[in-house]
């Protein structure tokens, strides 16, 4: 999961990007990088938090009107700074691209790119390929001033060839800003303007929160397969070149996006409560002797609040949380994730001794967060301690972009939720059902009936999704893991 911004501006955008990623950084840790553009590129890009890539030398030299940010964590490449974005070709015009996503076909790509059109990749992102078949697609048209219906051409092109989920923002020198969305409409983009000038500025990003932040109104969703062309007269051209099910995908709301942020028109906070709402319902059935209710920090309190008062339990914020430690989901090893949990987590002991508690967070993936966090709390003399899911259970790879992409990774693959409590070692776990997830989410915007839960339920929206894909991610994916262990990461 990345976040990609892009900025066509009348001033220089260094400053909004930078404030624009900021408000993004929960969607990638592992890199960050900036392109803008006055008459030429300037980038900068690296490995780390975006408040330790770039400094006050990259602000001066990073100037223009015009520009592309994006924040990252690896699911295609290693994770080292040559694999982060934007990247840039320099044929047709001149183009840098970002996006969010996974390209389920980047090895086939790769190599069609090289006999097809003598197009060497020279990274393991996935970005690389997008970009470099719209470029090809952009040069098939020999023409020296690019109009919308030669966008269209390239996108649709792009469309063809592609397969996964990708939320992509493109500068073509002189020529434009280009954004688009799979056919599908997976991954979030949305975009706005802000009238700052004789022309309006204008913007895309993953999540409307930062669109929020640097002061950009009359925002909207890019609909799935709908191309944006903002041209060099600052003139917005839109077209929707394909009509599939939207399937946005449910994890969005559940973890990823910040609850300030609204994904397809539904509010991500409201969302959670509702999803607290829900869980509490079927908690209430178990009857349950609970004395006290706490959320794991942050996505899981809105949920945990909302059960508590359905409820009429005791809420209590009882793990603090060090918020200088990053999303342990998004760390990029079992290691990592461990060693960070106790870093970033630590329990009041007085809330949990001698009481029932019911621990409530926003899924359980592997399992090793969970269980850490309930040794922390059996520790400070917890009686029992419940734990609810207000997501469903995790089972099936992720193949489009979030970092799930292999069966054995998930604790619940093949476990029943008694066999899921005892390995995580509690005394009863609680998951909410897909039916309820996607109730949650519907509940915010009707006009959303169908989703991605395919790490849910094993069912690929995209439809071309094989064995074969599945089984090459799931080598990538191991042989990632083996170079990070190889590292001591």
């Amino acid at each position: 999961m990345c976040g990609v911004i892009g900025i066509h501006s009348n001033e220089d955008v260094f400053k909004d990007l930078y404030q624009g990623l900021l408000a993004i950084q929960h969607r990638g840790q592992d890199s960050a990088g900036m392109s803008t553009y006055d008459g030429r590129f300037h980038t900068k890009k690296g490995n780390g938090l975006v408040n330790d890539i770039f400094d006050a030398a990259n602000a001066q030299r990073l100037s223009g009107p015009i520009g592309i940010g994006h924040t990252r964590y690896p699911t295609m490449g290693g994770g080292r700074g040559e694999d982060a974005q934007p990247f840039f070709v320099n044929s047709p015009f001149g183009i840098i691209m970002a996006h969010n996503g996974n390209v389920v076909n980047y090895t086939e790509l790769k190599k069609s790119l090289f006999l097809e059109h003598r197009r060497i990749l020279n990274s393991d992102n996935d970005v690389e390929a997008v970009l470099n078949i719209f470029a090809q697609e952009l040069a098939d048209q020999e023409t020296l001033d690019l109009s919308p219906e030669h966008i269209y051409t390239a996108v649709k092109g792009v469309f063809d060839k592609v397969k996964g989920s990708y939320s992509v923002v493109a500068y073509i020198a002189e020529q434009g800003l280009v954004a688009f969305r799979d056919p599908y409409g997976i991954k979030p983009l949305v975009y706005g303007k802000r009238k700052d000038g004789l022309l309006p500025s204008y913007a895309v990003a993953s999540e409307s929160v930062s669109l929020n932040i640097m002061n950009f109104t009359d925002i909207k969703d890019v609909k799935p397969g709908q191309v944006l062309f903002i041209d060099k007269d600052r003139k917005l051209h839109t077209q929707r070149l394909v009509q599939h099910a939207h399937t946005p995908c449910l994890f969005e709301w559940v973890y990823f996006a910040r609850p300030d942020s609204f994904i397809d028109d539904v509010n991500v906070y409201n969302c959670r409560i509702r999803l607290g709402r829900l869980l509490a319902q079927d908690i209430r059935k178990l009857n349950l002797k609970i004395d006290v209710v706490v959320p794991v920090p942050d996505s899981a309190r809105e949920a945990a609040i909302e059960i508590a008062r359905t409820l009429n339990l005791k809420y209590r914020e009882a793990l603090v949380k060090n918020r200088y430690i990053g999303r342990t989901f998004i760390m990029p090893s079992d290691k990592s994730r461990r060693t960070s949990v106790r870093q970033k987590l630590n329990p009041i002991a007085s809330e949990f001794r001698g009481k029932n508690v019911l621990l409530v967070d926003d899924s359980i993936v592997r399992g090793n967060t969970s269980r850490t966090i309930i040794e922390m709390v059996r520790e400070c003399g917890a009686k029992k301690v419940y734990f609810g899911s207000y997501s469903p259970p995790l089972r099936f790879p992720c193949v489009y972009g979030i970092d799930m992409q292999t069966h054995q990774e998930f604790v619940a693959a093949d476990s029943t939720p008694e066999e899921v409590a005892k390995k995580i070692g509690a005394d009863r776990v609680i998951y909410q059902s897909l039916d309820s997830l996607k109730k949650a989410v519907h509940m915010g915007n009707e006009n959303l009936k169908s989703f991605c839960g395919a790490c849910f339920d094993g069912k690929y929206p995209t439809g071309d999704i094989t064995q074969q894909d599945l089984d090459l991610i799931e080598r990538e994916r191991r042989n990632l893991q083996q170079r990070q262990l190889e590292l001591n990461i």
